[in-house]
């Protein structure tokens, strides 16, 4: 903890009490958006009705695509709201990890609290998180609650492992000094997928200490997704290579501990089928297409099992277990490359 500790304790950084003194809030709620002035107007209502006194928080938006949507329905509730609102339009670099780091650091409180624009925080969420934040704490984990129906779809199930996540952005509170340590969020991470995991490992290196905070809440209803959404997604993966070069060790401990071979395997008995046509080696093409057959079989089992059998949805998790493994793999290997680093 020695950096932090010293960052913590830097004089030319204002403490908690500093700040109480001179009657700025105790915490500030830094939300990210982009294009959904609809679930930011959800998200506004739930944070403008919380139990905390309205002179102890203030709201900061982070318009990353600003839009005139986006800040009229901010604008609109500055108006009618006696909590400080604060609209903040990104012009770049772009991702949830910079409007996250432009959001803290217009921040006037000590403490920051993050979550983003889809989720609603219960009326306790902020008194929940303050109450629980010790002198010793530098950062909580609070709670985060995904609704599922009684049978989800796969897209579901897969976004509901949020709630069991060991640390999200959706949910957190940290305070300021340690972000400045850290220098804040990695802005290198473009997407909204694995920012928040890598600041958690620069925390655990740097030695932090961080709670959690289970009666600091948050809904966070799983959003309507397009068909084959799972298939858009894997784009993503390439900043599991960034994370993975950043924090190999504990990327295998918290993240994954072994490469997906199943999906190198269905990948290459689809390439060397191909060739094997290709070239007229019948033999070669049969074998590896029927590996190529029950592996993805095999893994259209493994997403199917315990969701809906809606035709939809069978149809929807049979073609995009065909295309997942070989798609995914493209993006492990451009990811590998554009951080150069050994990824599978």
């Amino acid at each position: 903890m020695d950096t932090l500790t010293a960052s913590i304790n830097d004089p030319d950084l204002i403490p908690l009490s500093a700040y109480e003194a001179a009657g700025t809030p105790s915490v500030s709620v830094v939300v990210p958006t982009v294009g959904r002035a609809d679930l930011l107007n959800r998200c506004l209502g739930a944070l403008v009705a919380q139990s905390l006194d309205t002179a102890d928080y203030e709201i900061l938006i982070v318009d990353d695509g600003p839009s005139d949507a986006t800040r009229e329905i901010v604008e609109g509730w500055m108006t009618s709201q006696p909590q400080r609102i604060v609209y903040i339009a990104n012009h770049g670099p772009h991702g949830p990890a910079a409007a996250r780091n432009r959001g803290w650091q217009a921040a006037r409180a000590s403490i920051i609290a993050f979550t983003d624009d889809d989720t609603v925080p219960a009326p306790d969420w902020l008194a929940g998180g303050l109450a629980a934040f010790e002198p010793d704490v530098d950062v909580l984990r609070g709670r985060v609650v995904m609704p599922l129906p009684d049978v989800p779809t796969d897209y579901e199930r897969d976004a509901s492992h949020l709630e069991t996540a060991e640390f999200v952005t959706a949910n957190c509170f940290c305070r300021k000094a340690v972000l400045q340590a850290l220098d804040g969020f990695d802005e290198r991470f473009r997407y909204a997928w694995r920012e928040d995991s890598d600041v958690h490992f620069r925390l655990l290196n740097a030695g932090a200490t961080i709670r959690s905070a289970p009666g600091a809440v948050v809904e966070h209803p799983v959003r309507p997704a397009r068909w084959g959404v799972s298939v858009f997604q894997q784009k993503k993966i390439l900043f599991d290579a960034l994370l993975y070069k950043k924090h190999p060790k504990l990327y295998r401990q918290r993240i994954r501990a072994t490469p997906r071979w199943d999906y190198y395997l269905i990948a290459a008995s689809l390439a060397t089928g191909a060739a094997g046509a290709a070239t007229g080696h019948r033999n070669v093409a049969t074998t590896a297409g029927l590996v190529w057959l029950g592996m993805t079989a095999r893994f259209f089992l493994q997403r199917i099992r315990g969701t809906t059998m809606s035709p939809s949805h069978v149809a929807e998790m049979a073609l995009t277990s065909a295309v997942i493994p070989p798609i995914a793999v493209y993006w492990r290997m451009v990811g590998a490359l554009r951080f150069k680093v050994r990824f599978f």
